[in-house]
């Protein structure tokens, strides 16, 4: 069994797939658009007429993770709310960088500091509102 994160970002994952593969080196598996979806969609669910090259589904491997997203009904800025994604570094070097880079338009939460559990440990919502932990593993 496994848990995989699923991301809404309301009409910006195109853009999110591209700073996470800048960022985090992930890699597009797979990226469905609402115009090429075999079946027509759920008017409960369906994204205002204008947003047929918006994405239904996307795949990013970011390492040895599979995070799945979607543009969703493209309503207005996507809210992640109460979860978080944690990242574990390599080392003190790669965190700081991980940090700065997924802070990159985005708000530090926690500045990166060694910690009681690791020696480097910091929170930062990206410039889409995802929040990330970013921890040495140990």
């Amino acid at each position: 069994m496994q848990v995989q994160p699923y991301l809404f970002f309301e009409g910006r994952a195109e853009e999110a797939a591209e700073f996470y593969g800048k960022t985090l080196g992930a890699k597009v598996v797979m990226m469905m658009r609402f115009k090429d979806s075999p079946a027509p969609p759920d008017e409960s669910c369906a994204p205002p007429p204008g947003s047929e090259n918006k994405i239904l589904h996307m795949a990013l491997q970011v390492g040895d993770t599979l995070v799945m997203g979607s543009d969703g009904m493209c309503k207005g800025p996507a809210e992640f709310k109460g979860v978080a994604l944690s990242i574990s570094a390599a080392d003190d070097a790669e965190a700081e960088r991980l940090f700065a880079a997924l802070g990159d338009g985005g708000q530090v939460l926690a500045p990166m500091t060694p910690t009681f559990f690791s020696s480097r440990f910091g929170m930062v919502a990206d410039r889409f509102g995802v929040t990330w932990m970013v921890v040495v593993a140990s």
